[in-house]
């Protein structure tokens, strides 16, 4: 006589049952837990455009020169914006390392800081993470650089705002 096995309700009941509960539950308390962004999230992780502010060319020396990066949101609705240095090396090189130059952006505190640089194929930037924020409408946003060339090296500031939906 042929058997046939049934599955037993309860270790399958079980397994959905926790497979349904939130990855908080599994965690001691007090830790925190690092959760995928919603889905509006998701989709803003990334720029939907540029706007290319004025460009101007590295300076040669090793003072300090100050620039602004300024941009007013024209639309009647808030908006996340990221102010990005870029700091383009000659096309034929030689290609600028981050040792080469000192950004440093002026807080509210009055005091400079030094922005990190990433590099990458011979551009130097600044990230666009740390740098988001909300603009509201018809505001503007402005902000003071300063750039210190540390060793010789030849380039273009190029300054611009990264815009999110």
């Amino acid at each position: 006589m042929p058997t046939r096995r049934i599955p037993r309700r309860g270790p399958v009941l079980t397994a959905v049952a926790l497979a349904a509960l939130p990855a908080i539950a599994f965690v001691a308390p007090g830790q925190a837990v690092a959760s995928a962004p919603p889905p509006a999230a998701t989709a803003t992780a990334s720029p939907v455009g540029f706007v290319n502010l004025p460009t101007s060319p590295l300076p040669s020396d090793r003072t300090p020169h100050r620039f602004t990066v300024s941009y007013r949101n024209p639309s009647p609705t808030d908006r996340t914006v990221a102010p990005q240095v870029l700091v383009e090396s000659p096309d034929q090189g030689p290609f600028l390392v981050t040792s080469d130059i000192r950004l440093e952006l002026l807080g509210s505190d009055g005091r400079w800081r030094v922005v990190p640089l990433g590099s990458q194929t011979g551009t130097l930037f600044t990230s666009l993470t740390s740098a988001k924020i909300v603009l509201h409408g018809h505001h503007t946003l402005t902000q003071h650089y300063r750039l210190t060339v540390l060793a010789p090296a030849h380039g273009t500031v190029e300054p611009r705002i990264a815009l999110y939906s």
